[in-house]
């Protein structure tokens, strides 16, 4: 399936307590992905710029808007069920759907941070996940230090699986991960 187009984003897609849904990003979406970039560690692993002006914000949102068309994955806005603003980003991987897997990651801009959207949104994107009948298992890289991010990914039903010395560089160092996986059989 990756290399190709994949089919839309479902126009229905919640977490299942019905606090955020995912969609597709739009351009008025702007304020939240500017928000979003004033994080350094996102900028450090995202490709979003420090402090991005309206037309890099907007840039940002078109390569979300192309991963589908291009089959790398969803990049999807989670947004507020009760108002629909949007308040960040989940992703679904997809690069190595021909061995069972994905990989999921999120952002939530900061002035949005501390109402659970980050786990609701990973719950909704699981949802997705399960819907690839070719997909068991979805991964999730955490650093150590990142307490909330380990929370979130725990709230979310992803279960640690252990240490990744040296995984990946950020920030021009080797960084340490923890793997957590969701998968198939224990949503079951």
């Amino acid at each position: 399936m990756t290399g190709e187009s994949l089919p839309p984003l479902p126009p229905d897609l919640a977490d299942p307590a019905g606090l955020v849904r995912l969609r597709e990003f739009r351009d008025s979406d702007v304020a939240m992905v500017r928000d979003l970039s004033t994080d350094p560690y996102t900028v450090a692993v995202g490709s979003l710029v420090a402090d991005a002006d309206e037309a890099e914000a907007l840039a940002w949102i078109e390569r979300q808007r192309s991963r589908c068309v291009e089959g790398a994955g969803y990049a999807m806005c989670v947004a507020r069920t009760a108002d629909d603003v949007a308040v960040g980003q989940v992703g679904l991987w997809l690069s190595a759907l021909s061995k069972g897997r994905a990989s999921a990651g999120y952002f939530i801009a900061p002035s949005h941070r501390g109402h659970g959207y980050a786990a609701a949104g990973l719950r909704a994107a699981i949802s997705l996940a399960w819907s690839i009948p070719e997909l068991h298992r979805v991964e999730l890289y955490v650093e150590p230090w990142n307490v909330a991010s380990r929370r979130t990914a725990e709230h979310a039903g992803f279960s640690c699986e252990g240490l990744l010395r040296s995984h990946q560089e950020i920030r021009g160092q080797r960084a340490d991960m923890l793997l957590y996986a969701h998968t198939r059989d224990a949503a079951t």
